[in-house]
């Protein structure tokens, strides 16, 4: 599966800190800033979604990780890791936008965590308009990772397709 530490350093997982904490800091967002502070929303399709999403992800690559450390990574979860994400990132992403867009009107009724001026800070902050800046982040974005996965595919799976036919 490749080598998981550049020398020198040592690392448990190969992921990112900078890519893993974004990740963290998105799903936190979601959760706790849209779909817990927006009551409203917590029964749409839409959260169900993304959760089953996340956590189908999640399960597939905390064993592709632990199956790894243990130097017995099964095939079929190398597969499920790089194969699976062609359809549960765009079942997670569609999730999370939709949940967001159905957020919105409540978001602008409430004025939620948004900041009007005048203040003493002399500082305004739209929440409704942050969200849906969010959700334009997602057109630059989501197609970048996808596309580094199908590459990430393409090439650990053939290396074993190939390595499989020496053996």
């Amino acid at each position: 599966t490749g080598e998981w530490h550049k020398p020198g350093r040592r690392r448990i997982v190969p992921s990112s800190v900078v890519l893993t904490s974004f990740q963290v800091m998105s799903r936190v967002f979601l959760i706790w800033a849209v779909t817990h502070s927006v009551k409203e929303v917590q029964s749409e399709d839409s959260v169900l979604l993304f959760v089953i999403a996340w956590t189908i992800t999640e399960i597939i690559r905390y064993s592709f990780y632990t199956f790894s450390l243990l130097n017995h990574l099964p095939y079929l979860i190398k597969w499920a890791r790089y194969t699976l994400f062609i359809v549960l990132y765009p079942m997670g992403v569609s999730g999370e936008l939709l949940t967001i867009y159905a957020a919105l009107p409540f978001v602008r009724q409430a004025g939620l965590y948004s900041i009007s001026l005048p203040n003493k800070y002399n500082f305004s902050f739209d929440y409704h308009a942050f969200l849906i800046l969010i959700m334009i982040s997602y057109i630059p974005i989501f197609p970048q990772l996808y596309f580094h996965m199908i590459h990430q595919r393409r090439k650990i799976l053939s290396h074993t397709e190939e390595h499989k036919k020496f053996e």
